[in-house]
This record gives C-alpha cells, sequence and structure tokens, in this order.
C-alpha cells in the first residue's frame, strides 16, 4: 500500500534540493542514496543519468521502465515547499520543481513499495535522467545498449489521474544569421543594408503562431546591432516549428526558410539558416500495448483513461524514437515553469498507484 506521509517526505526533500539543468550532481547523489538504501545498484553514465533495476526473486515477464527528469527550469534556488490541505506550491518566490520531482519521488515510492511488501512483478528499470528541460539533453546522451525494457511510462505530465499523452510531435529550430552592410546611420544611410531591417521583414511574411491544430511556430529570440547610429550588419535569430504532422513541419520550416531567403535577396543581404530536427513525434492508438497495460491498471483502480495530444516534447519522444514504447502518464503538476507551480499530493498517490498496478499486473 502507497504510505502518502512516506511519498510526500520524499518529494520535499528533493524540491529543497536546486537542480537546474546542467547541475543535478546533487539531486542525483541524494536520489541514488535513496535506491542503493533500497538495495538497488546504481548506475551512472557519461551525461549523469541514473538508471537501477530490480530483479527481485519473484519477478517475472517482461521488463517495465519508470522514468523522469531530475533537472528543472529556473528559479529554483531556494526553493520553500508550502502545504495546504492537499495541495504542495512554493512560496511564491520559486517553482516548486514538481516538474519533474513529483515523477521522481513517485518511482521511488513505487519501488520502496515493492520492495517492502514484495509479491510478483514485473523487471524494473528505473532511469532518471539530466538536462531534460534544455533540450532533452540526457535522453539524446542514452547508450542504446543500456535499457533492456522495450515498454515504458514517463512521471512528467500534468492533469487529471488517469491522463496519458497518446501524441507529441516533431520539432525542428532554426538558427539564421543575416549579414547586411554597415553604414553610419546619420551620414550615409543609403550605404547601408540593415539586417534587423532584413529579419522584420522576413519575420513579418512568416506563418507564426497556432498555424493549425497540430502545427506551431514561434520566432523566440534576436540578437543584432551595436549601437544606434549604425547600420546594423549582423542579426542572428532562433525559431522553431512543431507539427504532429511530418508533411505540416516540413512545409512550416520552409516557409519560413524561404521567407529569410526572400527578404535577404530583397535587400540585397545574405543569410546563412541551419535548420535542426530536435526530436521525432510519436503517436498511440488504444490498442497499443502500453496503452493497454496502462489503460487496464487505471480501469482497475476505478479510473477513466484519458487519451490527449501535447503540443511539447519530452524524453518519451527520444525513447520512442529509440525503440522503446513509452506514454507519459500525469504526476500530477499544474501550472509548471511558473511560481504559480503546485501539485496535489493525492494526485501523486493515484499516480503512484497506476504504476504499481502496471509492475504486478503486467506479471499476471
Amino acid at each position: 500500500m502507497t504510505d502518502s506521509d512516506r511519498l510526500l517526505q520524499t518529494f520535499l526533500r528533493l524540491v529543497r534540493i536546486s537542480s537546474p539543468s546542467g547541475d543535478e550532481g546533487e539531486v542525483a547523489e541524494a536520489i541514488g542514496q535513496e535506491l542503493r538504501a533500497l538495495g538497488l545498484a546504481v548506475e551512472r553514465d557519461a551525461a549523469g543519468n541514473l538508471l537501477a533495476r530490480h530483479d527481485g526473486p519473484e519477478s517475472a515477464g517482461e521488463p517495465l521502465l519508470l522514468t523522469a527528469h531530475m533537472d528543472t527550469v529556473r528559479p529554483c534556488e531556494r526553493v520553500t515547499p508550502v502545504i495546504q490541505g492537499d495541495v504542495i506550491s512554493s512560496d511564491g518566490s520559486t517553482i516548486l520543481g514538481a516538474d519533474d520531482k513529483a515523477g521522481v519521488a513517485i518511482i521511488l515510492e513505487a519501488l520502496r513499495t515493492l520492495m517492502h511488501e514484495g509479491g510478483p512483478h514485473r523487471p524494473i528499470e528505473a532511469l532518471f535522467t539530466v538536462g531534460e528541460e534544455s533540450g532533452l539533453d540526457g535522453a539524446k546522451a542514452l547508450a542504446p545498449t543500456w535499457l533492456r525494457a522495450r515498454m515504458g511510462i514517463g512521471l512528467d505530465s500534468g492533469g487529471d489521474p488517469g491522463m496519458m499523452v497518446a501524441s507529441a510531435p516533431s520539432h525542428d529550430t532554426l538558427v539564421a544569421a543575416i549579414h547586411g552592410r554597415a553604414a553610419h546611420a546619420g551620414v550615409k544611410p543609403e550605404a547601408g543594408v540593415s539586417a534587423i531591417l532584413v529579419a522584420a521583414e522576413a519575420i513579418t511574411a512568416m506563418p507564426l503562431g497556432r498555424i493549425d491544430a497540430e502545427t506551431t511556430a514561434n520566432i523566440g529570440i534576436i540578437a543584432g546591432g551595436l549601437a544606434t547610429n549604425i547600420v546594423p550588419d549582423l542579426v542572428t535569430l532562433h525559431g522553431e516549428a512543431r507539427s504532429h504532422d511530418p508533411a505540416k513541419l516540413q512545409a512550416q520550416t520552409r516557409a519560413m526558410v524561404q521567407a529569410l531567403e526572400q527578404s535577404a535577396q530583397a535587400r540585397g543581404a545574405t543569410v546563412d539558416i541551419r535548420v535542426t530536427r530536435e526530436y521525432e513525434g510519436y503517436r498511440f492508438s488504444e490498442g497499443d500495448p502500453i496503452i493497454r497495460l496502462v489503460s487496464a491498471a487505471m480501469r482497475s483502480l476505478g479510473l477513466s483513461p484519458i487519451l490527449h495530444d501535447t503540443g511539447g516534447g519530452s524524453d518519451a519522444n527520444i525513447l520512442n524514437a529509440a525503440g522503446i514504447s513509452t506514454v507519459q502518464i500525469s504526476a500530477g503538476m499544474a501550472e509548471a515553469h511558473t511560481t504559480r507551480e503546485h501539485v496535489a499530493l493525492s494526485d501523486m498517490v493515484a499516480a503512484t498507484r497506476i504504476v504499481l498496478e502496471c509492475v504486478r499486473g503486467g506479471s499476471r
């Protein structure tokens, strides 16, 4: 039986440890200590990801991966948790870190429960990644042979208990450097080619924002110019496009590139553009084995499975592309990446019970 107070105390310990992307060492050590206290061997790869396996004497069936990420966005220094009834939040000066320390705490509680209660269950691989918030860096660095599991459950989503992410988009990033020609803006501006003007005209010509139900695009960073009296000769911009439909993503990325090229050509500038596929999308149906497993677990607990699409990416994108069918389920967090972030303990308990039922049910 899940121990809700023990789960809460684990979560509180974790959120009090600052772990922005790239600085996960302290929280990784704390998680490692928790795992070793359960008698589990802990491995750590060159990227800093943690992996623990539990193949108990009564383990049976195919291994199941449980995964969450250790890093958080900022501001995450000196998090002060505030408990009001069932809900945990920060004091409003920082994020809480439920994204994704709620997921980490849920996995640790599930492992503790299994170790204490015993009984037949699937072999488990518990993976805790680094750098998820900075571009899925830890998942991208995973060695293909490190994991045995071919199915997994991620604890890195919000929503009510029963929520599952059935579809996530593919994601392209675009970095462009526009090269104009410098000139004195007050003496001879006509001799210059403004890279800022080229960038402005290109952005205006791009389809951006919500393109359709499956596709989004954004220009998020622009940098350039040295002084108001110099026609700027260099501007860099960073953007992205996402879509659940590969053809739509290709068309959207191409439209953004063409807008830059056409604007540069019209003004006598040049542009260098680099497009990178950050990750591939995935889509599950109700008949897929991992969805059937999790749905059955939810129904056994009186929950209604809900499949929904997301516009965001997660480690599941990388794992699915690597052949590990991984579905994200709700860990209960809400308003992530803001100082209003919060999580209900009851939702974390529900997620722990879902995980336990999947692990135990899959061995029957």
